[in-house]
């Protein structure tokens, strides 16, 4: 066996690492607090108000306002990495996703994967593409 390795074929195995991430949100003395895991990066409004300026005050989440408008858009601009899909698809995933988002529960936080932000993307993709017709 030689000691080279195909690349390609490492690509095609190797798992999406942005499905990897996970955005965790939650309350610390009424403070919205979200986080990008791993790595526990407190995620902020900043980049995101370059685009539209919903809530400069921050995120927000479990309702359909502006904190979870400015959440959307910074979650949906932080996994893509693209201005354009963030802009073309943050107020459909607010209403979608971020406005469902809820920390009741007994753990007191949500969860978000890069799989479920895929999954709504994809959906709300969809969606654009069949009222276009």
């Amino acid at each position: 066996m030689s000691g080279t390795t195909d690349s390609k074929s490492l690509e095609q195995t190797r798992p999406n690492p942005k499905q990897d991430v996970v955005y965790v949100g939650y309350r610390r003395r009424g403070r919205a607090i979200v986080e990008k895991q791993p790595g526990q990066e407190q995620m902020t409004p900043e980049q995101s108000l370059e685009l539209a300026n919903h809530s400069p005050s921050g995120f927000s989440w479990g309702y359909s306002g502006s904190g979870p408008a400015q959440l959307a858009l910074a979650l949906l601009l932080d996994y893509t990495d693209d201005e354009d899909v963030a802009l073309a698809h943050y107020i459909g995933f607010k209403t979608r996703v971020v406005s469902q988002l809820d920390c009741s529960h007994p753990e007191g936080y949500w969860r978000l994967t890069g799989t479920d932000i895929e999954n709504a993307l994809r959906e709300l993709s969809d969606e654009a593409v069949a009222s276009s017709n």
